[in-house]
């Protein structure tokens, strides 16, 4: 994978439009990782909740193949991203972010850290299309 996704420090580009400041990078990365995983592994990924089995799915072929966590680090980030980007649009959520670290709220006040659960999916430990179930099922239940 390239490592453009694993340059986290670099000067926000993207337009800001009505969302949050917060969203500019996380935003980023997400399309980067649409843009890699069509053209590299002819996966399309379409922000659809859908989606997100693809994305589980190929996060456990990356950790069976024995890739290093280093060497995926900046695809995890932007795996995980994606799957915020994915809830946000399905719910309303809102990108957060402190000291580097990035996560989304949903309008019932919960807090979500998809990229650090697509760090878990990469240990066999999480599941972004789970992650994505649990944010939206309480817009559903009426919060």
């Amino acid at each position: 994978m390239t490592s453009y996704l694993t340059s986290r420090s670099t000067t926000d580009t993207a337009p800001r439009g009505s969302r949050p400041h917060a969203a500019n990078r996380p935003v980023r990365w997400a399309a980067d990782v649409v843009s890699a995983m069509r053209e590299g592994a002819r996966l399309r990924l379409d922000y659809g909740a859908p989606s997100l089995w693809r994305v589980d799915r190929m996060i456990e072929e990356i950790r069976r193949e024995g890739t290093p966590y280093a060497a995926v680090e900046g695809v995890l980030w932007g795996f995980g991203a994606y799957a915020g980007e994915v809830i946000v649009r399905q719910t309303g959520a809102e990108w957060c972010a402190t000291g580097g670290e990035y996560w989304i709220s949903t309008p019932d006040g919960r807090l979500w850290d998809p990229i650090d659960e697509a760090r878990r999916c990469f240990t066999g430990q999480g599941s972004l299309r789970l992650l994505c179930q649990d944010a939206t099922a309480a817009r559903g239940a009426g919060g």
